[in-house]
């Protein structure tokens, strides 16, 4: 056995020995990572939210500490190639972006103690099923959609928004509307007549609280309101403003002059129902029917007419007149005002003058210088003897209907009936003469017609 001494001078210490060795052989140089390669694995370490002191790769090193530098510097390696292995971990750490933590979000503030944050939610598009939206669509499309909804659904929709009020009360759906049995007239009649109606119908109404301003005329051609509860300043400021009216009827209403002087400047004004009407002069009448000469059909009975308005009456009425109703006029109307009135107006086919007790037998050879005499109403003419009615036929060739009610009891009726074959004898009790809804349909189907036409819009109860 060797001893410590022999042991040691054959071979020396086993330090000495594995120096040797080391120096012997030459030290290998560990390579170099490529920089991309560096930068992608610190990008993955950032977004997994994992520490770089526990990243098992120490390669991931950007920039070496002065200590490292003199080390290896003392054992010849260049400083631009810095080991992984010597670097400190501390100097990676500042050198490496900072970890993202994730912030926990609290649903409620009931726990004061713990941090919230407050998240906003993304509003969720809201996808019709057809794809298709109605703010899309254009204004003609949806005028033509509205065009099938009634009134109550009409002002329903007017409440959605600015766009569909506006499309709502276009003056294209506001045609023709009936407003009878609206109960608070006076705002829903302004709101109507701000749309440019052209057919208004509310008979029987009570019209309050109505201001119309402005100079704007109105574009009615069809306008009933008879029977209705208006004020003459009211219905004054309605007619001062229409200019373009057709047909009118003010039946039951208390006139003025001013009204009546509006009326006269609807030069196209076909049918006028002044029936009941009251207070107004006759000067004014007679203006009225010279500046109306394309009248038609006048049913101006029961006005409570003096001689004077008779007078200027017959005296100034259209030439073109075919309907005229004059009854009511007891003592106002006499045989001399029959003949200026034939006179004037030959082409008269319905005439109504009933009522007109200073009328005889010796007015039918006057009356048959109307040719085109289809229906006759002498209701209530006393003087007018029964025997005089069985020559009718001959007086009057064109005659199809008669009206005698209060002449001839019911023994005779029948016996006139035979002897007048193809005359209609007291068939028509009503006068249907410049009226928009006639008496003899009302509560019918076509109650709620103007002048034979429906109005579109109509309120009901």
């Amino acid at each position: 056995m060797w001893d410590v001494t022999s042991r040691r001078e054959a071979g020396g210490s086993f330090n000495e020995r594995s120096t040797r060795a080391c120096s012997s052989k030459p030290r290998s140089r560990r390579r170099r990572p490529r920089p991309r390669r560096r930068r992608r694995r610190m990008q993955l370490a950032a977004e997994d939210g994992m520490s770089l002191r526990d990243s098992p790769s120490p390669e991931a090193s950007v920039l070496s500490p002065a200590t490292g530098s003199s080390k290896r510097k003392r054992r010849g390696h260049p400083a631009e190639a810095p080991d992984a292995e010597c670097t400190p971990t501390e100097l990676i750490q500042q050198r490496a972006p900072e970890h993202k933590l994730q912030r926990s979000v609290w649903k409620g503030k009931e726990n004061d103690r713990n941090p919230y944050v407050i998240s906003r939610r993304s509003r969720k598009r809201k996808e019709s099923v057809s794809g298709i939206s109605w703010d899309h669509l254009p204004d003609e499309l949806i005028l033509r959609i509205l065009v099938f909804f009634p009134l109550r659904d009409l002002l329903r929709t007017s409440v959605i928004c600015r766009r569909w009020h506006r499309l709502a009360f276009d003056e294209s759906l506001w045609h023709s509307v009936d407003l009878e049995g609206v109960t608070d007239m006076g705002p829903a009649l302004q709101q109507v007549l701000k749309t440019g109606v052209r057919r208004l119908r509310c008979p029987r109404s009570f019209i309050n609280n109505l201001h119309l301003t402005g100079t704007c005329t109105l574009k009615i051609a069809e306008i009933d309101l008879s029977s209705s509860i208006v004020t003459a300043p009211t219905l004054e400021s309605i007619i001062d403003q229409c200019n373009l009216l057709q047909c009118a009827s003010l039946e039951g209403l208390q006139l003025s002059d001013n009204i009546v002087n509006g009326l006269a400047q609807n030069l196209h004004l076909r049918q006028l129902n002044l029936s009941g009407c009251f207070n107004f002069s006759a000067d004014s009448l007679a203006h009225m029917l010279q500046s109306c000469s394309r009248m038609e059909q006048l049913n101006i009975s029961w006005c409570h007419f003096s001689s004077n308005h008779v007078r200027n009456l017959v005296g100034h009425v259209s030439a073109t007149v075919t309907h005229l109703n004059l009854s009511g006029y007891r003592d106002g109307l006499i045989l001399d005002d029959v003949k200026v009135l034939v006179k004037r107006c030959p082409g008269i086919r319905t005439l109504d003058l009933s009522d007109s007790t200073q009328l005889m037998a010796d007015c039918f050879p006057v009356l048959s210088a109307l040719k085109n005499l289809l229906h006759l109403s002498l209701s209530r003419c006393y003087h007018i003897h029964i025997a005089a009615l069985t020559d009718l036929r001959k007086t009057f060739p064109a005659l199809r209907y008669l009206d005698v009610f209060g002449l001839v009891n019911d023994s005779h009726l029948s016996s006139l009936r035979k002897q007048s074959l193809g005359i209609c004898i007291n068939s028509l009790p009503f006068s249907a003469i410049a009226r928009p809804t006639p008496a003899s349909v009302s509560g019918a189907a076509g109650g709620h017609s103007m002048w034979n036409k429906t109005n579109r819009l109509r309120f009901k109860l």
